[in-house]
């Protein structure tokens, strides 16, 4: 039910893949998205305080790569209600052994997985379909002063989204590269 994004690329604390149980009939399957009780027994015992939801008419439609600073940074639990994403996550905690590197996964309502992105972490997607939804929980609430994004094409990062053109928001596509923000989460953060 939880494992971890790539155990050989981040730390025990970094993103986690959530796969929810299904059952299913001939009148398709029912799913617990989200049982807290649950993950608490698997040793997940985060508290979310706001949900979103997002709706992207076009495939290659791509959101990010997006943070939210300290003192309101906040962790997000990513889930597919419809189509396919291709989810983008980047450790930028100063001093941690896997700084600037960057992992994916497929998410989609097929697959019916989550992924557990923390704080510290940049965090975005580009649509594998149209007339995607993706739905997510957060563990702190916007802060318009604390929103940013680093450029989804940073030279730096080297991040394959598997577009070459994609469709981005004036925001993404102003974005300044990571050397230019950081450091967001400074080495000793402690992640609250």
């Amino acid at each position: 039910m939880i494992s971890p994004l790539s155990n050989d690329l981040f730390d025990a604390d970094g993103p986690l893949v959530i796969t929810p149980p299904r059952f299913g009939d001939s009148r398709g399957w029912f799913s617990e998205s989200y049982n807290q009780r649950r993950l608490a027994e698997a040793g997940f015992t985060t508290c979310f305080v706001q949900d979103n939801l997002s709706f992207s008419a076009h495939k290659g439609t791509l959101r990010g790569l997006h943070y939210q600073s300290p003192p309101h940074a906040q962790g997000k639990l990513v889930g597919v209600m419809t189509g396919a994403i291709r989810d983008v996550v980047v450790d930028i905690r100063e001093g941690s052994p896997s700084y600037g590197r960057w992992a994916a996964i497929e998410l989609s309502e097929e697959n019916g997985q989550q992924l557990w992105v923390p704080p510290g972490f940049l965090h975005g997607f580009v649509t594998l379909t149209d007339n995607t939804r993706v739905a997510y929980k957060v563990t702190d609430y916007y802060s318009k002063e604390h929103d940013g994004s680093v450029a989804w094409n940073d030279p730096d990062l080297g991040v394959d989204w598997g577009v070459d053109d994609p469709i981005l928001s004036d925001k993404d596509a102003a974005a300044p590269r990571l050397k230019e923000v950081a450091p967001l989460f400074p080495a000793g953060w402690d992640g609250a």
